[in-house]
């Protein structure tokens, strides 16, 4: 499946429409993917591609005193041991899930679509950074499944490592060759 700008400015729009988010791609410039995963949280740089990026907090006077606020200071030590690696399928459920806060997959009722329809959509975001095999997934979600690598979003409780101020976030970082992307959802209970 190709992507281009068109198609994934509008998924990432609506899939994101009633979200506290965080959308962002920039390039990959470092072995060690965590650094390229601070620059993004930094807002250091730009998507590679010139994409639409969302920045629910761009304007918000706390990034004043902190610029990489809703995000907490972290060192790449921190990040690395916070983000497990998980296959695609749950990487395209956790796309769903952070649609709203909660990070659950009932997000899916207050969209107009059909489940098939918003997985088309998470299909179309996950192909910009290419396949299965040149690609991995990772998140600070800990909604283990029953074969490793995998989320179970039939849990009833929620675990995840905060990244942030707020009390509950929920991420995505989907990391490719040459791009990083970052996608997360911050919800105060």
């Amino acid at each position: 499946m190709s992507v281009d700008q068109t198609t994934w400015k509008a998924a990432v729009r609506h899939l994101y429409r009633d979200a506290f988010a965080y959308i962002a791609t920039g390039p990959r410039r470092h072995e060690d993917w965590t650094l390229d995963v601070l620059a993004l949280m930094a807002r250091a740089v730009p998507d590679p591609r010139g994409w639409a990026r969302v920045d629910d907090a761009e304007e918000a006077t706390e990034r004043l005193e902190n610029p990489l606020w809703p995000f907490a200071v972290h060192s790449p030590e921190y990040v690395a041991s916070r983000l497990k690696e998980i296959d695609r399928d749950s990487a395209e459920d956790l796309l769903l899930a952070l649609s709203e806060g909660g990070c659950t997959l009932s997000n899916l009722q207050y969209f107009d679509e059909s489940e098939d329809e918003l997985r088309a959509l998470a299909r179309t975001v996950l192909a910009r950074f290419g396949n299965e095999a040149t690609t991995t997934c990772h998140t600070n979600v800990s909604r283990t499944g029953s074969a490793p690598g995998t989320l179970d979003f039939t849990l009833e409780s929620l675990a995840y490592s905060p990244m942030s101020v707020f009390t509950e976030d929920c991420g995505l970082v989907v990391v490719s060759d040459t791009e990083v992307g970052l996608f997360w959802n911050f919800n105060d209970l």
